[in-house]
C-alpha cells in the first residue's frame, strides 16, 4: 500500500482517538460530579475551543479527521485491503463512506470554528429534512444504528479487530495483552451508547405526531444511563470505556497493519 495513504491513515487514528479520549474523560468526570460535562463530538471540538491555543489544537483536529475520512473514503471505493465486493464486503463499504462523511463534517466543523468569530454555528438538527419524511428518517437511522451496534459487540466477543494489528512484530505479551483490553472495553462502550442512540431514533420514528425533529447523541446517551438506578457507575464505566476507545485508536495509529 502506497505510503501516503498509509500515513494518512495513522494521521486520523489519532485524531479519532483524541475526539474519543475527551469525550470518555470529560464524561467520566460529570458522572461523578468531578467537573466535566456529557459531551459528543460536536461539544469535544466545543471543549477544545475553550482551552488556551484551542484554535490551533482545531486546526490540527480538523486536519487529522480529515485525514481519516479520506482514509475510510479510499477503504471504501479504492478497496486497497482487498476486502471484495460480495455482500459482506459490500456492506462494510458502504459503512466506510459513509464514516467518511461524517468524519469529513466533523473534520471541516473543526475547520470553520477555529477561523470563525463565533465558533459556535449552532447545533445541527433534523429540521433541513421535511417534517412528512422525518419519522420514516428516524427509523431507517435507529435501525442502522442497531445494527452498528451489534456489530460492535460481536466485533468485541470475536475478538476479530486483533487481527488488524502486526501481532508478530510485537515482542511484549504486556503490550499485546493491552490491546487487546483497550479494544474490548472500548468497542463494548461504543456498542452500548450506539445502541441506546438506536434506541432514541426508533422510538422518535414511532412516535405518532412526532415534530421534535430532534437528533439524540452521545450526550443524550450519557444522560439516560445517569437515570437509571445504578447512579453514576454505569455512566461511568461507559465513560471510561470510551476513554479506552481513544486509546485503542492510538494503538491502531502505532501497530496497524496495512495489508
Amino acid at each position: 500500500m502506497d505510503d501516503k495513504i498509509i500515513k494518512t491513515a495513522r494521521t486520523g487514528f489519532v485524531a479519532k482517538g483524541v475526539v474519543y479520549l475527551i469525550t470518555g474523560v470529560l464524561a467520566f468526570l460529570a458522572a461523578f460530579n468531578l467537573g466535566g460535562q456529557k459531551a459528543g463530538k460536536l461539544e469535544v471540538i466545543e471543549f477544545l475551543e475553550k482551552q488556551p491555543f484551542g484554535k490551533f489544537i482545531l486546526v490540527a483536529l480538523g486536519l487529522g479527521l480529515c485525514c481519516y475520512a479520506l482514509w475510510r473514503f479510499i477503504q471504501s471505493i479504492q478497496d486497497p485491503e482487498n476486502i471484495g465486493g460480495d455482500g459482506k464486503g459490500t456492506i462494510k463499504r458502504i459503512s466506510f463512506f459513509i464514516s467518511g462523511l461524517i468524519y469529513m463534517g466533523l473534520g471541516f466543523l473543526s475547520l470553520i470554528n477555529a477561523f470563525s468569530q463565533t465558533g459556535n454555528n449552532g447545533g445541527s438538527k433534523s429540521s433541513l429534512i421535511p417534517l412528512e419524511y422525518q419519522q420514516s428518517f428516524f427509523i431507517v437511522v435507529g435501525f442502522c444504528l442497531a445494527g452498528k451496534s451489534v456489530y460492535q459487540f460481536v466485533k468485541a466477543y470475536k475478538g476479530t479487530f486483533i487481527s488488524k494489528f502486526k501481532l508478530k512484530a510485537m515482542s511484549e505479551t504486556t503490550k499485546i495483552k493491552f490491546i487487546k483490553n483497550m479494544g474490548y472495553a472500548g468497542l463494548s462502550a461504543r456498542g452500548i451508547l450506539v445502541g441506546i442512540i438506536a434506541y432514541f431514533f426508533i422510538t422518535a420514528g414511532l412516535s405518532v405526531g412526532n415534530t421534535s425533529g430532534e437528533m439524540k447523541g452521545t450526550e443524550s446517551a450519557f444522560s439516560f444511563l445517569q437515570q437509571n438506578s445504578s447512579g453514576p457507575w454505569l455512566m461511568g464505566i461507559v465513560a471510561a470505556g470510551l476513554a479506552c476507545y481513544g486509546v485503542y485508536m492510538f494503538t491502531m495509529a502505532r501497530y496497524r497493519s496495512f495489508n
